[in-house]
């Protein structure tokens, strides 16, 4: 998954929110760190919710609906198009705007900027001004966000202008995210609780809508 499902999946604090950030940013084990207790499942919590995504099947359907020769990029495609089915029918999700949400994980991005890895200092400000988690929602702008991606990566051209090809699988990828959703959702929760060492109270933060 990409950003904005890692900080939706997240614990409800400030410092969760960041550790679901830094998971794409972090290498190495968790415990050589000496992050805050939230950051530190955060961070694993964004590790696991990865792993389960690469190996669901309903994510391998939605690979499979990408050309042959994108296959080795065909994950970063899928993560950004999930991303933007989750910001455009956030409200299905949420009870809590979609631009109110996005604006508490800036203000805990920046709160805690002195932990940015350089990547992710080279990256936040870009974020947090064009308000890239909100901006999702629009179909032309997921299909930049993939050649922005292109261009940070050794070979480009194998990402770049899939765009076009999400958007021609976009109903089929939108069928699989609501499929697929729901499963994920389910699964970063057990995870939250077996992270935080006890059952929580309820299956939903605040800022989840409650089934």
């Amino acid at each position: 998954m990409n950003y904005l499902a890692h900080v939706y999946l997240a614990e409800d604090s400030d410092d969760a929110l960041v550790g679901n950030l830094l998971g794409d940013f972090v290498r190495g084990k968790v415990q050589d760190h000496d992050w805050p207790p939230a950051i530190a499942r955060g961070i694993r919590l964004h590790r696991r919710v990865d792993s389960f995504t690469d190996t669901h099947p309903i994510v391998q359907r939605s690979k499979a609906r990408l050309p042959a020769e994108r296959r080795r990029v065909a994950g970063i495609v899928v993560d950004v198009a999930y991303d933007h089915f989750l910001a455009l029918h956030w409200e299905h999700f949420s009870a809590t705007p979609l631009p109110s949400f996005t604006q508490r994980v800036y203000r805990a991005l920046e709160k805690h900027s002195t932990l940015w890895p350089a990547r992710l200092a080279q990256m936040a400000p870009y974020m947090i001004n064009d308000d890239w988690l909100y901006r999702y929602r629009r179909p032309d702008v997921a299909a930049r966000v993939l050649d922005g991606i292109a261009r940070r990566l050794r070979r480009p051209e194998a990402l770049l202008g899939s765009g076009v090809e999400m958007l021609d699988a976009y109903e089929g990828l939108r069928t699989d995210f609501f499929a697929f959703f729901p499963d994920l959702v389910d699964y970063a929760h057990r995870c939250r609780e077996e992270l935080a060492g006890a059952p929580t109270t309820n299956a939903a933060s605040p800022h989840r809508r409650a089934s």
